[in-house]
Formats: C-alpha cells, sequence, structure tokens
C-alpha cells in the first residue's frame, strides 16, 4: 500500500481512537478525577516506552524545559479532569461538541502569545460557535445538567487551547510522543492525593478498564501520530482531527444509545464548521508567512 494512503488511515483510526476516550466517562464507574488519574498512569508507561524504544533520551534539555514541562501537566490534569466531568454530567456528545470549542478559543487567545491582530473572521467564527452552544444549551442556569456540562467542557476547551499554545511556544522541539509522556508523568503526583475511596477499592473490571482507557485510547493514538505525519502535511492531520467529535457522537449513538436532539446535532455542526474553517485559514496563513520568507 502507499505510505502515504496507509498514514491516512492510520490517522483516521488514530482520530477514532481520541474520539472514542468519551465513551469511558460513561462505562467507568468512578468519578472525572479518577478517571483521569487512572487513564494517567498506564498512558506515561506507555509513552516512555515508545520514546525510549524509539532511542530517544527521555531527559529534557534544561530546568527550564523541566518547568514547562511541569505547568504544561498541571494544566493537562484540570483539562483531562473537566473533560470527563463535562461528559457525566452531560452526555458524551455534548461534551465532545463543547470541546471542540478549542479551535477558535485558541484564534482569540493567540494575539497574547504571537505577534498578531484578530480578524475580522475570527470574531465571525466565534459568533457562529456562540450561537452553536445558543443551541444547544437548554436552559441559562447552571443547576441544569446539560447547561453545566456544556460550560465546563467550554472551560476544559479553553485549557486545551492554552496547553496547546504554550506548548507550541515553549515546549514543541520534542516528540509529540515525549512531550506528553512527560506532561501525563506530572498528571499522577497532582491528583494522587485526590483520588477517592472507590479508585483504591475499585473491581477488576474497572482496572482493566482504564488500562485500556490509557494505554490503546491515549498513549497508542499520541504515538501513532507522530508515524502519520511522515507522510501526511499538517493541515491534512488537523482537518482530519476535526472529525474526532463526529467519531465520538457516533460512538455514544451505538454504544451507549444516546440520542442527541436536533438542537445538540444543530449546534455541533455550527461549531465543528467553525473549527474546520479556522483549521483551513490557520494553515493558509502559515503556508503565506513561509512563502514570504523565501
Amino acid at each position: 500500500m502507499d505510505p502515504v494512503k496507509r498514514s491516512l488511515i492510520n490517522l483516521h483510526i488514530t482520530v477514532m481512537l481520541l474520539g472514542g476516550t468519551g465513551l469511558f466517562s460513561k462505562l467507568i464507574p468512578l468519578s472525572a478525577l479518577d478517571i483521569t488519574f487512572g487513564r494517567s498512569l498506564p498512558a506515561f508507561i506507555c509513552l516512555f516506552l515508545f520514546v525510549k524504544l524509539g532511542g530517544q533520551s527521555l531527559r529534557l534539555n534544561s530546568a527550564k524545559d523541566y518547568a514547562v514541562g511541569l505547568g504544561l501537566g498541571v494544566i493537562m490534569a484540570v483539562h483531562w479532569v473537566t473533560y470527563f466531568f463535562s461528559m457525566q454530567y452531560s452526555s458524551v456528545s455534548v461534551g465532545m461538541i463543547a470541546l471542540f470549542t478549542f479551535p477558535v478559543i485558541t484564534v482569540l487567545l493567540e494575539p497574547f502569545f504571537e505577534k498578531m491582530r484578530i480578524q475580522w473572521q475570527d470574531i465571525a467564527s466565534a459568533c457562529v460557535v456562540l450561537l452553536g452552544i445558543y443551541f444547544i444549551v437548554p436552559t441559562v442556569s447552571l443547576e441544569n445538567d446539560i447547561t453545566l456540562g456544556v460550560a465546563v467542557g467550554v472551560f476544559s476547551a479553553f485549557l486545551y487551547a492554552m496547553r496547546n499554545l504554550l506548548h507550541r511556544k515553549y515546549f514543541s522541539h520534542y516528540s509529540g510522543a515525549k512531550a506528553m509522556g512527560w506532561q501525563t508523568l506530572v498528571i499522577c503526583p497532582c491528583l494522587i492525593f485526590f483520588v477517592s475511596d472507590d479508585f483504591v477499592q475499585m473491581e477488576l473490571h474497572t482496572g482493566l478498564m482504564l488500562l485500556l482507557l490509557g494505554s490503546v485510547f491515549t498513549a497508542l493514538p499520541h504515538a501513532m501520530v507522530a508515524a502519520a505525519l511522515k507522510h501526511l502535511r499538517a493541515k491534512t492531520f488537523s482537518l482530519v482531527a476535526c472529525m474526532q467529535p463526529l467519531y465520538g457522537v457516533l460512538f455514544a449513538i451505538a454504544l451507549l444509545n444516546e440520542s442527541p436532539s436536533w438542537e445538540i446535532l444543530l449546534g455541533g455542526i455550527l461549531v465543528i464548521s467553525a473549527a474546520i474553517y479556522e483549521t483551513v485559514k490557520t494553515h493558509h496563513s502559515q503556508k503565506n508567512v513561509e512563502q514570504k520568507s523565501t
């Protein structure tokens, strides 16, 4: 098989695995914090093994990098906890859609990290996202589980956008697997003092589900990304990654018998459309900058 086609198939498998992580918020009978801690343990072990087997050093280059890795790990810990919390209080479909407000949030935050101005198209994208959220939220009250789930999901998206921007600015000189390995390592001590008795007393089946989540649905896709990018452009990866909520919603419908309302589906279409638009626009802008510099 052609290497490009193989990489594209692997990329879709990667995105499907990441889209399936939301299912575990309903399948594992633990709190969002417990699930995050249980996910991070096998994830960092598998990622570090992958890095080591690839012949890379596990060490970072400087004390500054260790400090950055620590900060990114703390942000990632809160992001994962709020990610699962959002889905537990609403649904996998709602939580996944809320998370994918992060591309637009990223664009709105970029001026604080880079020397660039917000364009009117970005404001329009933000308005489209707000309209999508309007359709998803049933009532403006945090006493409603869906509204609470959306609010926490958007906050999780904000954290994810912050993490991505900081990673790109200060930590992008490391491979994805190595960077993610260090971040999952930081999550463990961050949360270990907050795990509940339910985690300590969990059944074997629950432990196996956490192992599956941390290895197959977390470490494996992050390792596969590096392989896929050898033959695919970053733009292709970003566009396919926008299909993650679609896979997540389809999995939730098929495996959890979720029945998203037409309002949620319409809101999802608006949010994902804005995410795809911002992804395409960002790559066009980067391409123009590269052409001007050559």
